[in-house]
């Protein structure tokens, strides 16, 4: 497959001579390397110093972004409601997984290889898997909320503080189970392509190996999308349905409108379940490159070069800055709590609606 071939730079390839990517790697660290690797010469530098670059911008962006979002989720008092403590736990959960996959990614694409020994490697992506097993999870508990809010309506039985936080605690118990699972022998984490990042192996042929991708992939990726497809196939029903009566209702009555307080509440959630999407869509977008790279590596479905493996985790990983930005344009209240605590960081236009504005004010009366 093209999408999997290696760049030519001859004159670098001339240069390197007989080295393979794996002659780079410590001593200590080359048992965890595959075979498959050694037939690759090593990287141009110019590709280190691109992916080095990247995650870092995104590791900034990614952190500021969703600091913001917790801090202003937290922080004020309208947006303190038991559907936001799962976005609060999604921004918690993408803040640590670029606070701890930024950094040592950046070092190691300055030295072209792994350089913090065996241990490291193994829970660098002990880490990335549990910080997006979290956040996928988390994605469709908020799913699956707008569905009970907007599809059920007042037959649902509303969302606690308790109750949010029990599922935010089931959520990191079950992302730990999958992610501590390779150190007890059900596959392993070892260095990955061009041995500056580590993952999940998918060179091995074992069954006991290829057995965890796959199961790992029905429980942290179609099963959440399977879930995700159901709640927003209905959500658009009922949004379509609900607007359809209204519409009716109006020329019956020889009015422009129905819109009430409760409708405008309606609305309201309609917004955040679109904003939802929006992320969720995002979250599949950066991760199923990363999902078709496992399993091309199990099913041995096409060559695999050290290139395509990091790009395919720096897509997985960048799906961390997507997440504060969709809220900064897309969410009234967090746009306009933003503006007030952070202007310089805010989405918020000068031509902002009358509904921002009495956000606004609201959310400064209740900080004060």
């Amino acid at each position: 497959m093209a999408a999997f071939a290696e760049p030519h730079f001859d004159a670098w390839q001339a240069g390197a001579g007989n080295m393979s990517v794996v002659d780079m790697v410590a001593p200590e660290m080359l048992h965890m390397v595959h075979p498959h690797w050694n037939q690759f010469p090593p990287m141009n530098p110019l590709w280190h110093s691109i992916l080095g670059f990247a995650i870092f911008c995104l590791g900034m962006v990614s952190m500021i972004g969703n600091g913001c979002v917790i801090s202003i989720f937290t922080g004020t008092k309208s947006l303190k409601t038991p559907s936001n403590l799962l976005v609060v736990n999604l921004a918690f959960s993408d803040f640590l997984m670029m606070f701890t996959m930024g950094p040592p990614m950046v070092i190691n694409c300055w030295h072209q290889t792994w350089v913090f020994g065996p241990f490291a490697c193994e829970l660098y992506a002990c880490l990335g898997s549990l910080f997006g097993c979290a956040s996928i999870w988390t994605m469709t508990l908020i799913a699956f909320d707008r569905y009970n809010v907007i599809v059920k309506g007042l037959a649902a039985k509303p969302m606690t503080n308790s109750g949010a936080m029990v599922k935010i605690l089931m959520v990191w118990a079950f992302a730990l189970f999958w992610t501590l699972a390779p150190f007890f022998g059900w596959n392993r984490y070892v260095p990955e392509g061009n041995m500056t990042a580590c993952g999940t192996d998918y060179l091995t042929q074992t069954w006991l190996s290829r057995s965890y991708i796959i199961v790992y992939a029905i429980f942290v990726y179609w099963l959440p999308l399977l879930t995700i497809i159901y709640s927003y196939t209905f959500i658009l029903k009922a949004v379509s349905a609900h607007e359809e009566q209204m519409r009716e209702q109006a020329k019956k009555m020889n009015v422009a409108s129905l819109r009430s307080s409760e409708a405008q509440q309606t609305s309201a959630e309609i917004k955040l379940a679109k904003v939802a999407l929006m992320t969720i869509s995002l979250w599949f977008m950066a991760w199923t490159p990363y999902l078709v790279i496992n399993f091309t590596g199990i099913f041995k479905a096409a060559p695999i070069s050290p290139l395509a493996t990091i790009w395919g985790s720096l897509f997985a990983k960048a799906n961390a800055v997507y997440n504060p930005i969709v809220y900064g344009i897309s969410h009234p209240k967090y746009r306009a709590a933003l503006y007030q605590r952070y202007p310089g960081l805010s989405c918020q236009s000068d031509n902002s609606s009358n509904d921002s504005q009495s956000v606004a004010t609201t959310a400064e009366e209740e900080k004060a």
